[in-house]
């Protein structure tokens, strides 16, 4: 009867061994299976252009799918740095895993036809596809150019909620300044930009040069007036020298919305290059630029013992500042 028992354990165990084989040698066929699978790129159908780049592009391509087998990119040129749109060179390509591209970096498309496009074929690893129409947009950049200086502009002042704030010209209180050498200096002046170039993230940059006029005298941003503190003058170039005199380089960042000066010592101010328009700053005020302005955040600190003085809102809480500008024709 042992031996009987002993003989049906074992049987029993075969069988289970057996069962154990089998589910081992699927398993191992259904993982090989899916590595075919994997390594073949059956299961990959992604064919989409994640991002471009070409020659001479200013600001970051727009990329559109619009459906299995087409989509859309939008760019921007800067026509001023290429003869024609005949010979676009690609220069960077980021397509979906394992896709490929009917146009290579380094080769070039040809833009110079009547609708300024091209088209590209993204292929997935299945072999299906999506062709892109590229659209192109001729950009030139605005501020090259000569500028005269219109006026300068200042919002300031601590607690302009309990009317300690004001937006005035700095000329509107010349006994603040320099008889010779205060904000009327700058008012002859021109702004000169030249394009040097775009950077290889889409930013153009370039030469200004800040000529001093006829009277050949800049703004010395030197406060005279009535000083509650020390009563001495006050040296405000830290928030009114933004453009610097002379020659300075200048650059656009379009994905911040700011244009940055960097003098001929490397100091280095940030504003932005704003259209026609009010602004609204809040607590009744606003500002108008007529034409264009170079705008400036300021960071000035409040000063309550002083609030309502035009010590305050020159030297102490200066908030914002335009230097406006008008191109010449």
């Amino acid at each position: 009867m042992a031996v009987l028992d002993n003989r049906m354990v074992m049987k029993h165990n075969i069988i289970k061994i057996l069962a154990i084989f089998c589910v081992a040698v699927c398993m191992q066929s259904c993982v090989k299976d899916l590595q075919d699978e994997i390594n073949e790129g059956k299961w990959n159908h992604e064919r989409q252009v994640v991002d471009i780049k070409f020659e001479n592009q200013v600001g970051v391509a727009t990329v559109e799918t619009i459906d299995e087998v087409s989509g859309n990119i939008d760019i921007s040129i800067n026509v001023d740095a290429v003869p024609d749109l005949s010979n676009i060179k690609l220069v960077s390509l980021q397509l979906s895993y394992q896709a490929e591209s009917s146009i290579k970096v380094g080769e070039t498309l040809d833009f110079e036809n009547a609708d300024r496009s091209a088209k590209i074929t993204v292929t997935a690893k299945t072999g299906e596809s999506r062709e892109y129409t590229i659209r192109v947009s001729e950009f030139k950049e605005e501020i090259v150019g000569e500028w005269t200086i219109q006026a300068l502009t200042i919002w300031g002042g601590t607690g302009p909620e309990y009317g300690g704030g004001a937006v005035m010209q700095l000329s509107d209180k010349p006994w603040c300044w320099n008889e010779t050498t205060g904000p009327d200096a700058e008012l002859d002046n021109t702004l000169i930009f030249t394009l040097d170039g775009v950077t290889d993230d889409g930013n153009t940059y370039g030469k200004c040069v800040n000529d001093a006029g006829a009277d050949g005298k800049y703004f010395d941003a030197i406060y005279v007036g009535n000083n509650p503190e020390t009563g001495e003058n006050v040296d405000v170039k830290h928030f009114y020298r933004q453009v610097p005199e002379g020659e300075s380089s200048w650059k656009r960042d379009y994905s911040a919305g700011t244009i940055s000066f960097t003098d001929a010592a490397g100091n280095v101010t940030t504003g932005s290059f704003v259209g026609a328009g009010t602004e609204d700053l809040g607590w009744d005020k606003t500002f108008t630029v007529s034409d264009n302005a170079l705008a400036f955040s300021l960071n000035g600190t409040d000063d309550w013992t002083n609030i309502y003085q035009d010590y305050d809102k020159f030297v102490k809480k200066a908030r914002k500042f335009w230097v406006s500008i008008k191109k010449k024709q």
